[in-house]
């Protein structure tokens, strides 16, 4: 006599649920998970509106396992894949409000004060040419001559440090307002000096340390205004 092959009362209970739900689905509408915008291979069947889906399966699709214990079946997925969606946590306690976050400086120029700063080396620069065609022309200095300029280049510096809201631009700024100071004493010491009847050479400037330092420093700004960005190289102090 054969004797048949005897399969536990636990195995069989679960072979027969299989068949169940085998047999049900065949009327069942089956469906294509998409996990993250991505079809998967893993089907969906709804059963009285409730969704079934492979556990393995889904597992496998997002690189992840699956596991049991007893009567516990764990998912595990890994934390870096890009299909796992961030799971909610509940909160032991209501959250407080968020305290706002400084918001980073900006680097570089900002556009208005890079436009104001521009604006004021080219009065400062036209306040230059003035004084330097007086000088090699023997025109006769005064404060009169070049009040206009000085004016000018006062309301400029003044825009400039308004537009100034950058760490750069307020750098840039403390440059600024160096230069437009020792034009002005420039412009004084050849005012005073012709007030004086002081004899001015034509190249008087060539050989002035005061003047050299401002064209070194116009330079030096001018190279920022072009990178958009401060960089002190010594020129202005």
């Amino acid at each position: 006599m054969i004797k048949k092959p005897c399969i536990p009362t636990r195995q069989l209970s679960l072979l027969i649920f299989i068949l169940a739900v085998a047999l049900s689905s065949g009327a069942a509408q089956r469906h294509t998970l998409i996990v993250n915008g991505r079809s998967t291979d893993v089907l969906v069947i709804y059963m009285n509106t409730l969704p079934f889906v492979d556990l393995e399966a889904l597992a496998k699709t997002l690189n992840g396992s699956v596991s049991s214990s007893g009567a516990k079946v764990a998912l595990s997925l890994p934390p870096s894949s890009k299909d796992v969606a961030p799971s909610p946590t509940t909160p032991s306690a209501a959250p407080g409000p968020v305290p706002a976050q400084p918001a980073p400086s900006t680097p570089g120029f900002s556009r208005g004060f890079l436009n104001a700063g521009i604006e004021q080396m080219s009065t400062l620069r036209e306040w230059h040419t003035a004084l330097q065609t007086a000088i090699q022309n023997g025109i006769p200095l005064s404060e009169g001559l070049l009040q206009p300029y000085r004016a000018q280049a006062t309301t400029n510096l003044r825009l400039a440090s308004v537009a100034a809201t950058t760490p750069d631009d307020r750098n840039a700024y403390r440059l600024l307002n160096t230069v437009y100071l020792d034009m002005g004493k420039l412009s004084e010491k050849y005012v005073g000096m012709r007030a004086s009847l002081t004899y001015i050479a034509p190249d008087a400037l060539q050989n002035d340390d005061l003047n050299q330092r401002i064209l070194t420093c116009g330079h030096s700004l001018g190279a920022m205004a072009a990178n958009g960005q401060f960089s002190d190289d010594g020129s202005c102090h």
